[in-house]
């Protein structure tokens, strides 16, 4: 019954969010728009935006050191492919569990870690999104808005908090086990032994956190895949001419980052529109214009990793059983 909550919960942001991003928008205009962009523009920022799957393949690789050193990167690849495919295609964002779940079939990784190391890479992604967006609030071709910068600041907050909670559970780990203990003792006693070795590597898996090279790597490593990601969002805009800077794609692509976090169907339909609609309206971009770039950009760019994610799952030989397993 919860399930079918959040489920009807997800499709109603969709369709609500969905409904904002496209109202009021001629569609005779929309489609000029579409076809009026550049071909070989298009396909280049689809494929410099899915130069990202790659890429966060790579970084997941120093986070998983400490707890499991040189895995082969194909292993780091397919998980990833599969993850965000099933991002796209599944509901509940059941790529989160996909990911990980698939890395410690492959491979030695126990789930938790690999589940851990997961919030790790988010983390990093939170900073490193913040960071550009404050870039692109500092370029002198920002046109100005007090909501922008108050969004920057509610979610520069969450990610400190955040943070701050994982470095407790990295410098204290000992002691965050003793409570998770308690309270599993406490509440649920038969799986008290289960959930105290699942937070151990739960724990492990944020060992990143304690070294400052490999902090220093990562973050080198998020900073390059989302600069990519704007570079393909932005040769987006010259596909469609439109007349924005790059910063405007550090901006866009940051709203839709947090945007995507909310609770919805899958693909992140309507909240990818709405945040590109907002932040692109910033400057000076038509509501038709903008809608045809976002949902013309957020269809294309799913493709690639969708087809390559559903053929490595079809070669890991996961049965549906065990993807119901993963459900939250």
């Amino acid at each position: 019954m919860k399930s079918a909550w959040r489920w009807l919960i997800a499709i109603a942001v969709t369709v609500g969010l969905l409904w904002w991003a496209l109202r009021g928008v001629p569609w005779s205009e929309f489609w000029l728009h579409v076809r009026a962009a550049d071909p070989v523009l298009v396909v280049l920022a689809v494929f410099v935006a899915n130069l990202i799957f790659p890429l966060r393949a790579a970084r997941w690789r120093p986070i998983l050191e400490p707890v499991a050193p040189d895995i082969p990167y194909g292993k780091l690849w397919r998980a990833t492919a599969v993850g965000f495919m099933a991002n796209n295609l599944m509901p509940a964002r059941a790529g989160e569990l996909l990911r990980p779940y698939m890395l410690s079939r492959e491979t030695t990784v126990p789930f938790a870690a690999a589940f851990a190391s997961q919030l790790v890479d988010r983390v990093f992604d939170a900073f490193i999104v913040l960071l550009l967006v404050a870039v692109a609030l500092l370029d002198p071709a920002f046109p100005g808005g007090v909501g922008l910068r108050a969004f920057g600041s509610v979610t520069a907050a969450g990610v400190l908090g955040l943070a701050v909670a994982l470095y407790v559970i990295v410098f204290a780990p000992q002691q965050f086990l003793r409570v998770t203990d308690a309270v599993a003792g406490r509440i649920v006693p038969r799986f008290a032994a289960r959930i105290h070795d699942m937070t151990k590597a739960f724990a492990d898996g944020l060992a990143v956190l304690r070294d400052p090279r490999r902090f220093v790597i990562v973050s080198l490593w998020a900073l390059a895949l989302w600069v990519v990601q704007a570079v393909g969002l932005w040769i987006m805009f010259r596909a469609m001419d439109m007349d924005a800077p790059f910063s405007a794609a550090l901006l866009v692509q940051g709203l839709i980052v947090l945007a995507v976090s909310v609770p919805q169907a899958p693909g992140f339909f309507g909240s990818f529109e709405a945040a590109a609609r907002a932040g692109l309206a910033v400057y000076g971009i038509s509501e038709t214009a903008a809608a045809a770039w976002a949902l013309s950009f957020h269809v294309l760019s799913m493709i690639p990793i969708s087809v390559i994610g559903l053929y490595y799952l079809a070669r890991s030989g996961i049965s549906l059983d065990e993807l119901r397993k993963l459900k939250p």
